[in-house]
């Protein structure tokens, strides 16, 4: 069977909209810990799972800027 090459939503963003995703996710971020020191967040699993999101941006970001540095 022939492989397919895949291309992930993180390599077609430029850096400046994954920055701007990253600004956002931090807010939520900031927000769901807010809530749950609050007692109001009813899954605290978003927490972790929004811990990852940012990882994974950050990950993308500099992905995309050594691929840039590479290129020039």
């Amino acid at each position: 069977m022939a492989d397919k090459k895949t291309i992930k939503a993180e390599e077609i963003k430029t850096i400046e909209q994954l920055r701007l995703e990253l600004a956002a996710k931090k807010a939520d971020q900031l927000e769901a810990k807010r809530g749950h020191a609050a007692g109001e967040l009813a899954n605290p699993h978003v927490l972790t799972a929004v811990r990852k999101e940012i990882a994974r941006l950050l990950t993308a970001i500099r992905a995309a800027e050594l691929e840039q540095k590479e290129s020039k």
